[in-house]
Parts: structure tokens; sequence; C-alpha cells
């Protein structure tokens, strides 16, 4: 009988551990994953796709003349490299101009200062505004002020972003970009005035979306450079009262209607074309620089990556779908739309993932799956392990930016940390320039993201299970 119990408890063991062993992928299919690593190490193509981006479209804000080249580029360049289907999704917004921004200290010590309208800010008018600046070291001193407390002033929100390998800086100074302007114009300002959400020491001012609460006076918006940020700092020190001088000829144009499109391609599935493996970027930027980062690199990688996929003998068992968003700068409209569009299929996106931040390599993975397809996870992270690449214990991914509204409503979803401690000094400035790609990490990256598409497309699994 004892004999017997172990016997049995033995034979349990072997089996656990031939589950756990098992292999999503064949030997062939591994080999072929290998040759996939390979030659995305190899291939210049990503960083031609951005290079031919940059220099033949360049920046690309919704309902620009660039935005609307890109979208021309796209449907061009993904026909080009052979993908099966492409198409387009219309997208709609209102429109919103930036015009020019200039902003000086008066008094007491005169000095010019580089500014740039917040995205979404209304203007100051012709003549401009000058006030005296109440100053606040973080969003939440400028949220504890009383009501009328500033009235006729200009707020100035000083907080300065931290720099972090995975961009957490971020989160902590956006608030102010975001909110600011409507905060500051119910303790009674006439505008607000912010440093830049980055990390560099450039004397180059970064723009982003700002929005405007329900109800309260929409006042102009704009952030400094860090370098002016701190001038102004330095000034206030001396205790004697700040006079600064602000023109925005930025312009909300709500009763114009301007058109963007998501941009949509595949390579078709073999064995189960209706399942979707999604990788993807967002098309638009913002109308400083050449979006080379934001999202160029993302672009040239999500298509480079399918072109190798489909360029093999065989086609992948699952459609691999790469999506580059419209207007995601503005307010991931072209997300949105996305969702809506496909809602009656969003069970049919297997697991997706999308690239929107950082610049150097990726050096670990997050998944958000099934607990039993964990397993399937271990697998692949097991394949881009000697590219760098670890897996981190969590399993709560939400894939970045436009891809997370899919995650949303379920889609299984991966997230690749990429070394981000430069971004911040390039992003949503006229420093977001080609020159600023590192081809190398663009090639490891690359290789990541078409093992990912290609192991996706192949595993025999259920990664919502």
């Amino acid at each position: 009988m004892k004999n017997k119990i172990i016997a049995c408890i033995l034979a349990c063991l072997s089996l656990a551990t031939s589950i756990v062993v098992a292999k999503e992928l064949t030997k062939d299919e591994q080999k072929v994953l290998m040759q996939l690593k390979q030659q995305s190490m190899q291939s210049d193509l990503s960083y031609q796709i951005i290079e031919s981006l940059t220099t033949e479209v360049g920046n690309r804000l919704m309902g620009t003349a660039g935005d609307e080249k890109s979208i021309i580029w796209a449907v061009d360049k993904m026909k080009a490299l052979g993908f099966d289907k492409v198409w387009t999704e219309e997208v709609t917004s209102t429109q919103w101009l930036r015009g020019e921004a200039k902003a000086q200290i008066i008094a007491p010590y005169p000095h010019d200062m580089v500014a740039i309208a917040l995205g979404g800010s209304v203007g100051t008018g012709e003549q401009g505004i000058q006030a005296d600046v109440a100053h606040f070291n973080t969003l939440a001193d400028l949220k504890a002020a009383k009501p009328g407390s500033i009235t006729g002033k200009i707020a100035f929100v000083s907080y300065r972003m931290e720099r972090h390998i995975d961009g957490h800086g971020y989160g902590k100074a956006v608030g102010t970009r975001v909110q600011g302007a409507s905060i500051a114009a119910e303790k009674g300002a006439i505008a607000l005035i912010m440093r830049s959400v980055g990390t560099d020491d450039n004397r180059t001012a970064h723009t982003g979306v700002m929005r405007y609460s329900e109800g309260i006076n929409k006042i102009p918006a704009a952030a400094l450079s860090n370098p002016d940020a701190d001038l102004l700092v330095n000034v206030l020190k001396r205790g004697k009262p700040v006079s600064v001088f602000l023109k925005l000829t930025s312009e909300i144009r709500e009763d114009v209607v301007i058109k963007s499109a998501n941009v949509i391609g595949e390579i078709t599935g073999s064995e189960k074309p209706e399942e979707i493996v999604a990788i993807g970027a967002h098309l638009d930027s913002w109308d400083v620089g050449t979006g080379a980062l934001d999202d160029g690199l993302g672009i040239g990688m999500v298509m480079a990556a399918a072109h190798h996929i489909g360029q093999l003998p065989t086609a992948p068992k699952r459609t691999i779908r790469v999506i580059l968003f419209a207007a995601e700068e503005v307010g991931l409209l072209g997300a949105k739309e996305y969702v809506k569009v496909h809602d009656k299929n969003m069970s049919n996106h297997v697991i997706g993932a999308e690239w929107d931040f950082g610049l150097g390599r990726i050096y670990k993975m997050k998944s958000g799956v099934g607990a039993q397809s964990l397993n399937a996870m271990r697998e692949f992270a097991q394949y881009i392990a000697p590219l760098g690449v670890a897996l981190a214990p969590e399993n709560n991914a939400r894939a970045q930016s436009d891809m997370g509204a899919l995650s949303d409503k379920g889609m299984p979803s991966v997230s690749f940390s990429p070394d981000g401690t430069q971004y911040f000094d390039y992003h949503h400035t006229e420093n977001d320039t080609l020159d600023k790609v590192n081809p190398d990490d663009l090639k490891q990256n690359t290789a990541v993201y078409t093992m990912f598409a290609y192991f996706a497309a192949m595993a025999d699994v259920d990664f919502r299970q």
C-alpha cells in the first residue's frame, strides 16, 4: 500500500512537472522565433521607417497638414511593407491653434523667458496680459490657496519633475499641466504659468495637453523652460513684487470640425484569422520637433515587427494587427474611437502591447493575462531574457497609452519597460528629433516586439484564461 501511495505521488509530481515545462511553441516554431530575433537585431528597417516619417512628414498634430500627410504616409508605407490589409477609421474633434507665445519678467529685474502654450489653452488677446506673480511650489499648494486669494494675479507653479528610469516622476508633475489652469482660475488668477514637465536643463519649453473644468473661467496657460523657471524663482527670492507679461495667441475653434484617422494594417493569420494580436503606437505628435521619439519610435518598431513576420514562408496562425492611433496627444481620441467601432469584437483581441514611452533598451516585461496562461508568458520571457529583459513578478499589466483602452475592455495585455531616463529631456519639445534615436537600442526593442507578436500569434493558449 505504501509503495502504491509513493508511486502515485511520484506520478502526480511528474505530471505537474510536465505541465510546467510544456512548451507553447514547437521546436520548428522556436527556430523561427530565433531567426526573427536575429533578423530584427541585424535590420535597420525600424530606423528607416522613423527616418522616413520625420523627414517626409515631420510633426503631425491633429488637424494640421502634417497630420493629414502622416495618414497618407502610413497607408502607403504599410502597403509597401507587404501588409495584407490596410485601412483607416475616421476620428473627429474641434480645432485648436497654437499661435505664438511670449513671456517676460517686467519687474523688478527685466528678462525674456522661453515659454510655450499648453495644448488647448485659450489666448490672452493680442495685447497680452501683465500682472504680479503668485508663486506656489506644488499643485497641492495651489489647491490649498483660499478662493479669491490670488485675484488678478498670474499663478506660477515651480515644481520640478524628478528623473527616473521608469519615468514615474511624470505622474507627480503632470497634474499641474492638466488641471492647473482651472484650479488657478478658481482662486482668482488671470493666467497660469508653470515649470515645464521635463527633466532637462535646456532653454526649451515642453508643451502637452491641458483640460478646463466645466463651469470655471478659462484662463491662458503656458509652460516655461526649466532654466527660465529657475530664473523666475530666483527673482521671487528677492522678496519684491514680481510682474510678468504673458502673450498667447492660441485659439480654440469649437465650431470647426477637424478630421484625422486611425491607420490599421494586418498580416492575416493562416489558421485563426479572426483572432487578433494587436501591437500599436500613436501616429500623431505635438506640433514641435519631428515626433521621432513620441511616437516615431513606436511606429517604426511595430511596423517593422509585422513586416518581418509577414515575410515568413508561412503566415502566423493568428492575425497580427498594427494600430497607429490618431489624436493620442489631445486626449486619446483615436483609442476611444477604436474601442467604439470594434466593441462587438473586442473578445477577438487575444493580447496586445503598445510602445509610447522611453528611448533606451527594454529591461522588463510585465504581463496582464489569465492565471492559466502565465506559464506561456514565462516561456516567452525565457526567449527574451538573453536580450536583457526580465519578467516582472506582477501580473497586472495594462497596455501603454492608447492600447490601455483595449485593456480596460478586457484584452489581455503586456507592458514592456524601456529605459526612460533621458526621455523627458525631449518629450513634447522642439528637441524631439531623429538624432535622439539610438539605432542599436532600437534594434533590441524591435526584436522584443517582433518576438512578442510572433509568439502570441503562434501560442495555442487563451490569454484570458
